[in-house]
């Protein structure tokens, strides 16, 4: 017989102990002694009758058995058998990309969906990216959950949610149903994801949902920036037959005005609003149609989009300076020290990149109450943070430093989390030379590392506020003539783009698009953060948009809007794609028809252990001595 952990057997050296107490403190017994002469005799007989009499005890047999089983038990028993591969593992596959929500598209999916439960289900949301939320339930499990299920407006990998579901079937078998408008969708060919599926012995069912029905949806839209503020450039697209006056109306605080176009059957129509306002800016198609979520679109213009930095550094001419100076979003200001507590809060992000001047106890307190009350802190690695010379600010930092390491032939860098800090930059580029050698503190996040996982990008909550790691030097090689850079990072194109990122993390602000995102996007956050979604408010630090609307993250509102064609195209017959998923030639299948099973036994022993302890209270208790 296997044992999954056999390791565990050595709990049957228990059984020892037990027979040494046994034969140690046998049980007492009466003995009728006629004369003296007599007692070397029955001592003798005593002494010989005792492992006899032991075995003969049912309390000790039933103890040494419980120790057995138990023992047993712990290592997992099992025996194994070849299964059938099962029918009734059915993986529901509901497609809830933004089409769906277009006559009653989606009720009707959950509806048809019901039909298929069976003893054992896994239901599958087909997003972007697909999402598990049941697996393996029972039919009451799964029509709970059908029940709170909704759609979303991304679009729907349909080709990776069969491919999840082909994963959790690919032991035991199972069939796949996946319920769809099959109208577009991201991703490979659902067709050929079905064949490869069914080429596993997996069967696989297309169920068509709802019918074509016109349409007329805001397809497309983008903000470019002028010279007197900001302008929304509208693409709507008419995807009826026949030629459609449209009415659009467009609402921004107390303005309110209306445009009329008149597109032709399957065709688009552009129109432009000039000199945006801040704030939100509503775009809504008057038409009503079956299809409401391209109807109406958003735009975000934030109040104040220039961010106030603040530069502490005792060596001009940084590439950091430089890099910050350059960026539309920054107003940057330089200081050889840190200011005032009062002066301080004239600036939302704080970076302290000092060569050789280390900060005392006094400025690190300034900055500690700057962080307290909701500003930022930026600190550039350099000597300055070695804590051999600065002890006080090393409390401020999310890492711990333990001093400068140097390699000659330079260290690999590697990406940890993907964050806005990582966007289209390349860190794979950069040549690293001398850097801390540190540690992440526990509340910390670690962005950048070190092939040897040494944090060069880290960051973490302080207060109200955030302080961030950089652990790339920034000066220059002619800042000091007799040592060598630290790294190359700053003569990377990418370097300006890592400090641009900076500003719009900490800054919650940055690039106009940063607050106008199309639906599927996923942000990463600095932190627990509660989010105001269209549908209510969450907590979390990373954000899905996956719905059409305004979301709220602190002081920022962030405009999302569906922008997609194919999903706003809600004319599209499913019955050719049904027609070329049938085919009639039977699949290759190339995989067994059976599946080893393990059936473990330990909780059939556990059962018996629990009948044997009944039983030994019995005993003891007929015995009269319970």
């Amino acid at each position: 017989m296997p044992f999954e952990t056999p390791l565990a057997l050595a709990a049957l050296a228990s059984i020892i102990p037990l027979i040494i107490l046994y034969l140690l403190r046998p049980k007492p017994f009466i003995i009728k002694i006629p004369s003296l002469m007599f007692l070397m005799k029955v001592e003798q007989k005593k002494r010989f009758s005792t492992i006899r009499k032991l075995f003969r005890d049912p309390i000790f047999l039933i103890q040494l058995l419980v120790l057995i089983l138990l023992s047993t038990a712990a290592a997992s028993p099992f025996l194994t058998s070849e299964e059938d591969l099962s029918g009734e593992h059915t993986v529901i596959i509901i497609d809830s990309s933004a089409s769906m929500q277009a006559d009653n598209r989606f009720a009707e999916a959950v509806r048809l969906a019901e039909g298929y439960v069976s003893k054992e289900n896994t239901i599958i949301l087909a997003k972007n990216i697909p999402e598990i939320v049941l697996q393996e339930g029972n039919s009451g499990d799964a029509k709970s959950q059908l029940d709170e299920i909704k759609a979303t407006s991304t679009v729907a990998d349909l080709s990776a949610a069969i491919s999840e579901g082909m994963r959790i079937l690919s032991e035991r078998g199972g069939r796949i149903v996946v319920l769809s408008d099959f109208g577009s969708w991201d991703g490979n060919d659902p067709v050929e994801s079905k064949q490869l599926a069914e080429s596993y012995g997996i069967d696989v069912s297309f169920v068509p949902v709802g019918s074509p029905v016109n349409n007329i949806g805001i397809i497309d839209g983008w903000i470019d920036q002028t010279p007197n503020g900001y302008e929304y450039n509208c693409i709507i697209k008419n995807y009826d037959s026949s030629r459609k006056t449209v009415n659009v109306d467009i609402k921004s605080g107390d303005y309110a005005d209306r445009v009329s176009l008149s597109i032709q059957g399957r065709n688009t129509e552009a129109f432009k609003i000039t000199n945006l306002g801040t704030g939100i800016t509503e775009i809504s198609i008057s038409n009503k149609d079956s299809f409401t979520e391209d109807n109406t679109a958003y735009v975000s213009i934030p109040s104040n989009t220039v961010i106030p930095c603040l530069i502490i550094t005792d060596t001009p001419r940084l590439p950091s300076s430089l890099a910050l100076s350059l960026l539309p979003g920054a107003k940057l200001s330089t200081s050889t020290g840190v200011p005032s507590v009062s002066d301080l809060n004239n600036y939302r992000i704080v970076i302290v990149s000092n060569k050789n001047t280390v900060l005392s106890k006094e400025e690190v307190t300034r900055l500690s109450t700057f962080l307290n009350s909701g500003g930022n802190v930026v600190f550039v690695a350099s000597k300055a943070l070695d804590p051999d010379v600065a002890d006080d600010v090393q409390k401020l930092l999310p890492i711990e430093i333990s001093g400068i390491d140097e390699e000659h032939r330079g260290t690999e860098v590697k990406i940890t989390q993907e964050t806005r800090l990582t966007d289209d930059i390349k860190y794979d580029e950069i040549s690293l030379y001398t850097f801390l050698n540190s540690t992440l503190k526990e509340d910390a996040v670690a962005v950048v590392t070190t092939e040897d996982d040494i944090p060069l990008l880290a960051y973490m909550e302080k207060g109200d506020g955030i302080v961030l790691y950089v652990g790339f030097n920034d000066r220059l090689e002619f800042d000091d003539k007799e040592e060598d850079v630290w790294n190359n990072f700053h003569n990377l194109p990418e370097y300006p783009v890592m400090w641009a990122r900076i500003v719009a993390l900490l800054g919650e602000a940055g690039d106009i698009g940063d607050y106008n995102l199309k639906t599927g996007t996923v942000t990463q956050l600095t932190g627990e953060r509660d989010v105001l979604t269209p549908s209510g408010t969450i907590t979390t630090n990373r954000v899905y948009f996956e719905e059409t609307g305004i979301y709220t993250i602190g002081s920022n509102s962030i405009a999302v809007n569906l922008y997609s064609d194919s999903e706003s195209d809600t004319t599209v017959d499913p019955k050719k794609l049904i027609e070329r998923s049938m085919t009639t030639d039977e699949p290759k299948v190339v995989r067994e028809t059976t599946y080893t099973a393990e059936k473990h036994l330990e909780n059939y022993l556990i059962a018996i252990v629990i009948i044997l302890a009944i039983i030994e209270i019995l005993i003891i208790r007929k015995r009269g001595e319970l």
